[in-house]
C-alpha cells in the first residue's frame, strides 16, 4: 500500500512539471506578443467553471492572443511590468478593434476557401 502512494506522488510531480512548463511557455508567448506588437492592452478574464484565469492581449490593429495566467493579480502584474494598460474584461468588455480584426480574418478565410457549396458563387 505504501508503494501505491509513492507512485501517485511521483505522478503528481510529473503533472506539476508539465504545468510549470506550460505556464512558462504561456508567459514566453505573452511576452513575445507584447514585445513585437505596438499599442498592446491587456484584458484579464476571470476564472470560470470551464476555463482558468486568462490574459487577453490586444494590439493596436486588433490582433490578439490569450493565455492562462495563475491569477488576475499576476495578469495585472505582468501588464504593469511590460508597460501595458490592463483592464478587467468583465467590467470594460472587449475593444471594437478586436472584433473588426476577427471579422477581417473570417472574411479572408472565407475568400481563401472559395465557395462552400457547389452552386454558391464566391464573393
Amino acid at each position: 500500500m505504501l508503494r501505491w502512494f509513492r507512485r501517485r506522488s511521483r505522478a503528481g510531480d510529473a503533472r506539476s512539471d508539465v504545468r510549470r512548463q506550460r505556464a512558462s511557455e504561456d508567459l514566453a508567448h505573452l511576452t513575445e506578443f507584447a514585445r513585437t506588437r505596438r499599442g498592446v492592452e491587456g484584458f484579464v478574464e476571470p476564472r470560470t467553471t470551464v476555463t482558468e484565469t486568462t490574459l487577453l492581449l490586444v494590439a493596436h490593429d486588433g490582433e490578439w492572443t490569450r493565455r492562462r495566467v495563475p491569477s488576475a493579480a499576476k495578469a495585472h502584474e505582468f501588464a504593469n511590468k511590460h508597460g501595458i494598460p490592463s483592464y478587467d474584461a468583465q467590467v470594460v468588455g472587449y475593444p471594437q478593434r478586436m472584433r473588426a480584426w476577427n471579422a477581417r480574418r473570417a472574411e479572408a478565410e472565407k475568400n481563401r476557401l472559395g465557395p462552400t457549396t457547389p452552386g454558391e458563387k464566391g464573393s
